[in-house]
Parts: structure tokens; sequence; C-alpha cells
């Protein structure tokens, strides 16, 4: 397949307002790749970035400058050959290489492919197509089921190599992806709930945990070999050689657990997340960081147990499963109940010891690897969402010089795309002035007079007293009395809550 074809299916999806018009364009895109083409129309149709490449907006900027070619010539495969020789470029001189190699891929692009190509590796490319529905798009064009590829795309994390084998093998290919040691499945993600009661009579008896403000982790134990991700699916275990030593106690051979590594003040409470934030990504003074912040783990879930995969089993199995290979001093607690006034006395609990506040879970849900259904619930005493930053307003005053002013916004399934809900500059300290100034530039992707717009890349968390109507955004919706919290660097957009979440805050 040509480039063109693809830009102009995309430009198809990009302008269709039905999400089952999108998925049918979409399929009809990804039938007529060809088998080597498939990976790369996949990451493409659905905006994935290409963050390996190594090409910074300076480079891509010189590039997107080349004069266009007048016809349509570059082929798929080729493209893709020259984005893999891109990434594997390193080493001396390998900056300048590279920008010729992109300059010269760029020249053989008409001018409307030279948009796209900017837009697709630049990471602004927004065409109403993310993951899920390029995922349903797969499922329709190979006729399997959604569940199907949703599936397979949980325990793979990689939906090009999923497209692949569906579209080339058929639907049973997908009965191969299974659960791997040290191959990371996504995580399964919880909806808001108002409060314990709420969640209770919603999910009748359930499992209320306390809710711990750490880092979520996932740990993969095989013997005395023992790899750590985190919900991002990054490894991170030689930065945490406590949690390694942790999980070789636990009896079991074989296992994968899902917990949290939170940093515990010496009276047992905890320190607030950024601080537990410090101990991942650090590579060099792991020892001296280790003394200084030790960090603790408890685990919530077993997916994998000697052999035997658990994802698909209720969670009263996996509960008990769990109970039986992990020490409750590595549990976090728990209490099984359908009783509402329990759950806020359980939650009065976890409250006073300083938490954050309560899970609650179904007995009968599978594990639902990157899905965010109703079987999980979080209660928190302060209403929060977890938004996306879609743009940021230069400040004023002694702001002056800052990206200030944050536009934030919701994933909203329906369209692949992120609405705005509302601005806010409060909470934010001069220290997460400048962090976000800096960070915000590296994703813009415009501008005017006042306002930076951004790659929707990165997660914050705000408190808010609710969700009103609003005529002035586009969901009708709009945040009240937003606050900054924190950033989400441990989230990616694709982690950001839903319109739906929003809705439910919905005061009215």
């Amino acid at each position: 397949m040509r480039l063109r074809e693809l830009v102009e299916g995309s430009a198809a999806v990009a302008e269709t307002s039905s999400r089952k018009a999108k998925v049918a364009r979409l399929a009809a895109c990804l039938r007529a790749l060809a088998p080597g083409e498939i990976a790369l129309g996949v990451a493409a149709l659905s905006g994935a970035s290409h963050e390996r490449l190594g090409i910074g907006p300076a480079a891509l900027g010189a590039a997107a400058s080349t004069p266009a070619a007048a016809m349509p010539s570059l082929e798929l495969g080729e493209l893709a050959r020259v984005l893999a020789e891109l990434g594997a470029l390193a080493g001396r001189g390998s900056s300048g290489e590279r920008a010729s190699r992109l300059g010269a891929l760029f020249a053989r692009a008409t001018a409307e492919e030279q948009r796209f190509l900017a837009h697709w590796l630049g990471g602004g490319l927004r065409q109403g197509a993310a993951l899920g529905l390029v995922a349903e798009a797969v499922a329709q064009a190979s006729g399997a089921t959604g569940e199907a590829v949703r599936r397979a795309l949980a325990v793979r994390g990689d939906l090009g190599v999923v497209a692949h084998a569906a579209l080339t093998e058929g639907p049973a290919a997908l009965d191969r992806f299974r659960l791997e040691l040290f191959r990371p499945l996504l995580p399964m993600l919880a909806q808001p709930a108002a409060d314990a009661a709420a969640a209770v009579a919603e999910l009748g008896e359930a499992a209320l945990e306390w809710k711990l403000d750490g880092a979520r982790v996932q740990v993969h134990k095989d013997g005395e070999v023992v790899r750590i991700f985190t919900r991002r699916l990054n490894e991170v275990g030689s930065a945490l050689p406590e949690l390694i030593e942790a999980a070789r106690r636990i009896p079991a051979r074989s296992a994968v657990l899902d917990g949290e590594a939170i940093a515990l003040r010496a009276d047992g409470r905890p320190e607030p997340f950024q601080v537990t934030m410090r101990r991942f990504g650090r590579r060099l003074d792991v020892a001296r960081l280790r003394q200084e912040l030790p960090l603790s783990t408890f685990f919530f879930d077993c997916l994998h147990l000697e052999g035997d995969d658990l994802i698909a089993r209720p969670t009263s199995e996996r509960f008990a499963a769990l109970a039986g290979a992990v020490p409750e001093a590595l549990r976090v607690p728990r209490l099984v109940t359908a009783d509402p006034e329990a759950a806020e006395a359980f939650l009065d609990v976890a409250l006073a010891a300083g938490h954050e506040g309560l899970m609650a879970k179904s007995l009968v849900a599978p594990y639902d690897a990157g899905g965010r259904g109703g079987a999980w619930k979080k209660i928190k005493v302060a209403h929060t969402l977890d938004l996306v930053v879609l743009a940021a307003e230069w400040g004023s005053g002694r702001r002056r010089g800052w990206l200030s002013n944050l536009h934030l916004g919701a994933r909203d399934p329906a369209s692949g795309g992120f609405v705005m809900l509302g601005k806010t500059f409060k909470g934010l300290t001069d220290a997460l002035l400048d962090w976000q100034t800096r960070e915000l530039l590296t994703r813009e992707i415009g501008r005017d007079e006042a306002t930076v717009y951004v790659r929707p890349e990165l997660v914050i968390e705000v408190a808010l007293s609710g969700v009103q109507t609003s005529p002035h955004y586009p969901a009708g919706l709009a945040l009240r009395f937003a606050r900054v919290r924190r950033y989400r660097p441990d989230k990616r957009s694709e982690d950001a809550d839903t319109l739906d979440a929003v809705r439910a805050l919905h005061v009215g």
C-alpha cells in the first residue's frame, strides 16, 4: 500500500463522527494492508508515537520544511524500513545522519503526506482513532470477537503484533496469546464511586481494600529470577532491590503479583506520592537511596501461580491464591462485606492510617487487564480525576515566563480523543511551574498569542468539588473549583479518566 492511501483513510476517519463508521473505515484500511505493513499501519492509524526514533522537534521541523514531491510514490514498506533504520542509529554522528535520512524521507512525500508524517512522528496526530477503536477495527477486519482482540492485547501489550496474527492467520491465532512470565500485562483499572456505601450497594458483597497512595507494581517471579514492572510496563527492578528481595522470600516458585510499592515513615504512615516516586527510574546511588527512602510492597492480586494463569478466574479465587502464596504482612488490608456501615467503618480505619481511601472489588469478576470496567471502584474522601493537559496559557505577574493556566481534558472513548472540561492554575508551586513549563514546551504542537497547545501525554490528578453543566465546553460539562494535586508520571494518557467518570460526578 502507498502512504497516500493510508493518509486518505486517516482523513476519512477524522471526518467521521460516528463510532461505528470510524471502525468500519479503519477495518477497510486494515484489510488492504500487506502482512509486512500491518504493524506500521496500526501504529499510524492509532496515532501511536515513535519515541524510540530519537527525532526531536527541531529535526522534525526541518524535515517537514523539505520541498514536497509532486506525485505520491512512498510505499508503506519503504516507510517502515526507513523508520526502523532511524531507530537503530546510535553513536557519534548519528544525530546528523538521522536528520539527513529524515529529510530524504520527507522529500519523497507529497505535501499532504508530509503533514501526516509530521503530526504522527511528532505525536500530534489526532484523528479520533485511539487504540480502542483500532482494536475494534482489527476485530471487524479479521472476523475475531472484540473480546478476543482485547484479551490478546492485554497480555501482549502490542496491538501491531496482535493485529498481524489476527489478520494473517485468522481469529484462532489470538488463542495463543497468553500470560507469559516476564511479559507484563496492562493493569486493571477502577472507576470512581461516590462513597463506600454506594460501592457496596452496586457490587453487593465485595472486597474492600485500603487504597495506598503508592506506585503500582507488577512482580514476575520464577525461582530466584524476579522482575518488576510499572503500570506503564517499564522494568524497574534494578532501582528497587528491596522489592526483589521481598519477592524472593515468597515461597511460591512462579507467580505474577499485582500490588503497590510505597514509602512509609517510621510510624507506618505513608509518605506523599511524590516521595515514593523518587525511587523510580533512578539507576545511580541506588544503595544510598534505599537507605534514605526504603520502600515497602503490598500485594492485592495474584494473576499467575505455580504454572496456572488466574486472570480469567473470579476475584475470590485469585484472592484465595494470593492468601495461600503471600504472607499477610505483604498483603493489602482487606475486608469482605456487603454491609454499608462496615464499609464506612473500614474506610475510617484506612483514613486514620494515613491512606487516601478504599478500593471496592467485585468477588466474581475476572482480571480485566487494561480495562476500566465497573468491577473495581475507587473511593476517596475528596473527588479527584486523572485528566490530560491539552494546553497551557502563559502566566502574568510573578508567573510571567511560566506556562500556568492548564487546559484539562478527559478521554472520550466514543471519538478516541480528549474533551476539554476546564482550566486551573491552582495548586501549582514555583518548582512545579518551572518543571511543567519545560515539559509542556517539549510537547508543543502549536501556539497562539497566549496559549501553547501540546500533545496530550501528561496526566495530572486534580481535586475538585464536583462537575457542573456548562455551555462553554464541548461535552456540556465543566470542573468545579479544580485544583492540581500532582502530576502522574506513572500513567499514560490512555489511563486518564473518561467522560463517563466525569459524568458520575455531575451535580447538575
